[in-house]
């Protein structure tokens, strides 16, 4: 049997939400990527280029810290990874999270929430980021599932 992680960050709850009824509907272990200095909302504010996710975003080589790790990542033979779209990308603190971790020979799956933007090349930059031998799965835009749409992403998937 497959152990399976939902890792996941969040800034306004929404992909906490999705990350919660992922980990509900796989059976799976959940993980918080917290930021070591969290974001307030004026960081947020993407109309102000100045605002620290604009500034993070607008640096291709940003690489926020996170507060904490995960422990036995080597347990795991699936990872899902969750995100909010920003800037029709994932936050930085993905590319963080992706790089700190050996994923060889695990199966790595990008999921993501969004306000208006699709998956667009995600995908192609998120997996650069991980060894070869990584079992990469396209990415999901998880807006409106809850555990039964989940249930239903995650049979389709052959885990």
């Amino acid at each position: 049997m497959s152990k399976i992680l939902v890792a996941y960050f969040s800034a306004s709850g929404v992909t906490a939400k999705a990350a919660k009824a992922l980990a509900s509907a796989s059976g799976a272990d959940l993980f918080e990527i917290v930021p070591e200095t969290p974001y307030t909302k004026a960081d947020l504010n993407w109309m102000d280029k100045q605002s620290r996710s604009s500034v993070e975003m607008a640096d291709q080589s940003s690489r926020p810290t996170i507060a904490s790790r995960v422990d036995n990542m080597e347990q795991y033979n699936t990872v899902f990874v969750g995100y909010p779209i920003w800037w029709y990308v994932a936050p930085t603190i993905i590319n963080t999270f992706l790089e700190s971790y050996d994923f060889s020979g695990k199966t790595v799956i990008p999921f993501c929430t969004s306000g208006g933007s699709g998956t667009g090349k995600m995908d192609e930059v998120l997996h650069k980021l991980c060894p070869a031998t990584v079992n990469w799965k396209p990415a999901k835009l998880v807006n409106d599932f809850n555990e039964a749409k989940f249930k239903r992403w995650i049979d389709g998937l052959n885990l």
